[in-house]
């Protein structure tokens, strides 16, 4: 699978702001859009640059993105490193249309779906209507952790400090840190996720708060591995 690098393919800077990568996709979209461009590669261009902007206009996407460094190039062979995304926190907001209306998932190359194609698309719920206002239910939020073997074994209390883009003023798309500290059950299993109620987004008038849902990996051990509930030693 080859890396693909959206900034080289929207043609900015990898500091760009939010406002400058708009700009160049709506003048690359009407430049290889199908029903005007005549160039024979126009099709695949045009959807080349709706996938670059669908991750670069997400702040959540983008850093992600940004996670994965500058060292990788264009076209080279890749492979995502094993829980790349652990500590990162989103609202998971899923697909926003980069190619505009009628975009589906199957638009979308190999890596991309390697990187945002199952955790991103869970969308949070939506608000609803009162006769007092309007109220709702904050979105909630999803983050994997990496905790130690013996910490499911045996029960603890850890602090994880999870990473939260955010917009600047100035349009630039910056992290922010949040220390949580969390009981970790005895025979917690990974892939489990441990609900924190109320500590994703705020609601909206009475609503309440979103949940932060902790998804559990294990750090590599020296000498067991687990599968399921079964831990195994080879010799």
């Amino acid at each position: 699978m080859e890396f693909k690098d959206y900034y080289e393919v929207m043609g900015v800077k990898r500091d760009a702001t939010q406002d400058e990568i708009k700009r160049a996709y709506r003048k690359l979209a009407r430049k290889y859009h199908p029903d005007v461009s005549k160039q024979s590669d126009a099709e695949e261009r045009f959807k080349e640059v709706g996938e670059a902007y669908e991750v670069l206009k997400d702040p959540e996407k983008r850093t992600a993105y940004d996670q994965l460094g500058a060292n990788w190039k264009s076209g080279q062979d890749f492979n995502a490193p094993p829980d790349w995304d652990a500590g990162f926190e989103f609202s998971g907001g899923g697909y926003t249309g980069g190619f505009g209306d009628g975009a589906d998932a199957g638009a979308y190359s190999d890596f991309f779906e390697s990187l945002f194609g199952q955790g991103f698309r869970t969308a949070g719920p939506g608000g609803y209507g009162t006769e007092g206002g309007f109220h709702a239910r904050g979105n909630d939020h999803h983050a994997k952790v990496l905790i130690d073997l013996e910490d499911a074994m045996n029960g603890a209390t850890r602090a994880f400090s999870l990473r939260v883009p955010e917009v600047n003023a100035q349009g630039h798309v910056t992290t922010k840190e949040r220390v949580l500290k969390v009981s970790i059950p005895k025979g917690v299993k990974q892939g489990q996720h441990i609900r924190l109620a109320g500590q994703g987004n705020p609601g909206m008038g009475e609503g309440k708060a979103g949940d932060l849902y902790l998804e559990i990996e294990f750090n590599p051990h020296s000498i067991y591995r687990v599968d399921g509930r079964d831990v195994y030693l080879d010799l």
